[in-house]
C-alpha cells in the first residue's frame, strides 16, 4: 500500500483539504474517548487508531485488508495500540467488550452494511457510543459528476435514509453535519498551546447540503453534543490558495502554449483531412463500383446457388432411384447367387454320376475297341484265309484236269 488510490486514506499520499477532511473525525471522536476501551472499525492505514491512543485506555483497530493492517503495525507500533484483520461484519470480540466504536467512512464500502450496526451494538456497553459517518448522496454524486460514481462504494446515505437505518439498531440517534468552512485565525508566531476561544456563526447549514454526516448513536443516553471546530496545520489559508491560483495560472500558460501547438497541429490535419476527403471520394466512386459488381456476383450466385439445389434435388431423385434400383439388383443377385449355388450343387451332383457313367463308358469302350481290334484281326486273318482259299478255288478252276473230269461227269462243282 504506497500510494491513494480513492478507497482508503493514506498519510503523505493525499491533499492537506482530504488529509484534515479524515483526521477532524478522529479528533471529534477524541472528545468521547478519554480513558475508554475503544474499537476502531474500518482502521485503513491506522493514523485514527493512533489518534485516538493519545486519550483512550488501549485502542483496538480492525480491517479487512492484510496490506492495511501491515502498515498500521509498522507505522503506529504503540503500547495501547492493536490491530487486526477483521470484516465488519463479523466482528470477533465478546459483547459488551468496548465503551466506545468508531466507523468513519466504512459502511457504505459494505454490502451488507446492516451487520456492521448489528454488530456495533452488539460488542458496544450498555453506556456506549458509536459514531459512524458517511458521505452524503446528494452531494456527493454532484460533487463527483464528472468523475462518474465511486466504484469503491457499494450504498451511499440520504439524511432520512441514513437516519432510519440507524435508529433500527440504536434507541438514541444524533447527527451532526459535517462540512468545510473559511475562517480567520489569531495565533500565536510561537508554537504554542494556548486556550482557544472561537465564535461560530451561521454553520448549521441544512442536511441536503451538508458535505458529511457523523452520527452519535447510544443504546441510552448520548453525551452532550457542542459544535466542534477543527483547524488543521494550515497557516495561511489564503495564502495556500494564492499558491494554488498561481500553480494554475502557470497551468493555464502551459495549456495556452499547448493549445496554439495543438491548434496549428489541426489546421495541418485540417489540410491532411482535405486531401483524405477528396481521396475518400475517389475510394467511394471505387466503391460503389465495387459494391454494384459485388451485387452482380452476388446474384449471379444466388442463381448458381439456386441451380446447385435442382441439380442437388435431381441428383437426390436419381440416387434415390438408383438406391431402388441397386436394393432390387442386390435382392435378384442374392436371389441368382443362391439359383447358382442350388444349380452348382445340383450340376456337382449330377457331374458326379455323369463322371462314373462316363468312366463306365470309357472302361466299355475300351472293352469294345480291344473286341474290335481282335475281331479286326480275327477278320483280317480270315480275308487273308479266304483270299487263300479263293486262289485255290480260281487255281482249281482253272486245272485242265478238273475240266476234264466235268467234262467226263468227274470231279467236285465249283461254280459260283
Amino acid at each position: 500500500m504506497t500510494k491513494f488510490t480513492g478507497e482508503r486514506v493514506i498519510p503523505g499520499e493525499v491533499n492537506d483539504d482530504l488529509w484534515a477532511e479524515h483526521v477532524s473525525r478522529y479528533a471529534f471522536a477524541s472528545r468521547c474517548a478519554a480513558g475508554k476501551r475503544v474499537l476502531d472499525i474500518g482502521c485503513g492505514a491506522g493514523y485514527g487508531a493512533a489518534e485516538l491512543a493519545h486519550v483512550a485506555r488501549v485502542v483496538t483497530g480492525i480491517d479487512v485488508a492484510s496490506d492495511a493492517i501491515t502498515y498500521a503495525c509498522t507505522h503506529y507500533p504503540l503500547a495501547n495500540v492493536r490491530f487486526l484483520q477483521a470484516s465488519a461484519s463479523g466482528l470477533p470480540f465478546a459483547d459488551e467488550s468496548f465503551d466506545l466504536a468508531t466507523a468513519f467512512e466504512v459502511i457504505e464500502h459494505l454490502t451488507d452494511w446492516p451487520r456492521l450496526l448489528a454488530e456495533a451494538r452488539r460488542v458496544l456497553h450498555p453506556d456506549g457510543i458509536f459514531l459512524v459517518s458517511t458521505p452524503n448522496k446528494l452531494y456527493y454524486a454532484e460533487s463527483r459528476a464528472k468523475e462518474g460514481p465511486n466504484p469503491f462504494h457499494d450504498h451511499e446515505f440520504e439524511f432520512r435514509e441514513f437516519r432510519d437505518a440507524l435508529s433500527e439498531f440504536f434507541p438514541r440517534v444524533n447527527i451532526l453535519l459535517q462540512n468545510r468552512l473559511e475562517t480567520f485565525a489569531f495565533t500565536p508566531s510561537q508554537p504554542a498551546f494556548v486556550p482557544l476561544d472561537a465564535r461560530i456563526d451561521g454553520t448549521r447549514g441544512s442536511p441536503e447540503e451538508a458535505h458529511f454526516f457523523v452520527a452519535v448513536c447510544a443504546m441510552d443516553t448520548t453525551p452532550e453534543l457542542r459544535s466542534f471546530l477543527y483547524v488543521p496545520q494550515a497557516s495561511n489559508l489564503l495564502r495556500e490558495r494564492e499558491q494554488h491560483i498561481q500553480l494554475l495560472n502557470d497551468e493555464l500558460i502551459q495549456t495556452k502554449a499547448w493549445l496554439a501547438t495543438t491548434i496549428a497541429d489541426r489546421h495541418e490535419l485540417l489540410d491532411i483531412h482535405a486531401a483524405q476527403t477528396r481521396q475518400l471520394e475517389e475510394h467511394n466512386q471505387w466503391a460503389l463500383r465495387l459494391e454494384k459488381d459485388w451485387r452482380s456476383a452476388l446474384e449471379r450466385i444466388q442463381q448458381l446457388q439456386e441451380e446447385l439445389r435442382n441439380e442437388q434435388a435431381a441428383a437426390a431423385e436419381v440416387f434415390e432411384k438408383y438406391s431402388i434400383k441397386l436394393s432390387e439388383l442386390q435382392q435378384e443377385n442374392l436371389q441368382k447367387t443362391a439359383w447358382a449355388l442350388e444349380t452348382e450343387t445340383r450340376l456337382s451332383t449330377q457331374l458326379v454320376s455323369r463322371n462314373a457313367e462316363l468312366l463306365e463308358a470309357v472302361r466299355l469302350l475300351d472293352a469294345a475297341e480291344n473286341t474290335v481290334i481282335e475281331r479286326t484281326h480275327w477278320a483280317q486273318d480270315l480275308q487273308s484265309r479266304l483270299q487263300q482259299l479263293q486262289a485255290q478255288i480260281q487255281m482249281v478252276r482253272e486245272s485242265r484236269w478238273l475240266k476234264l473230269g466235268r467234262a467226263v461227269g468227274l470231279g467236285p462243282q465249283v461254280d459260283g
